[in-house]
């Protein structure tokens, strides 16, 4: 795992990238903010829809929900950046529409995207 620290508008965003799953299950991204959380102090993270486990994008699994609930209890604001154009769940398209509304979680093409929405909310 890598994590690069970029700066924009006087908010620190942590941007994670990894060649391996990061995200499988609630422990693992517990460990994720963790991890992030002591080497950068930021509480803001962009990283890569291939890092985390498919059954993510599965909301049966209830693993997105699950998640989601750990990342806002622990004020952390997260960006996944990908192609999602792919799933053709009527709900998952709801529930990225909906946290894209929001100001926690984030569903988002591209790391400049990211990177700017991460760094423009308050």
């Amino acid at each position: 795992m890598n994590i690069t620290t970029i700066n924009r508008n006087d908010v620190e965003l942590a941007l994670v990238s990894s060649s391996e799953l990061l995200i499988t299950d609630v422990q693992s991204a517990l460990d994720l903010i963790a991890t992030v959380s002591y080497e950068t102090g930021c509480n803001r993270i962009i990283i890569n829809k291939s890092a985390i486990i498919e059954d993510f994008f599965d909301l049966k699994t209830k693993i997105l929900g699950e998640i989601t609930q750990k990342f806002i209890n622990y004020q952390i604001k997260m960006a996944i950046v990908g192609d999602f154009s792919a799933y053709t769940s009527k709900s998952l398209k709801d529930y990225i529409y909906e946290s894209n509304s929001g100001k926690n979680f984030f569903f988002l093409e591209s790391e400049e995207q990211a990177i700017e929405k991460l760094s423009s909310i308050r």
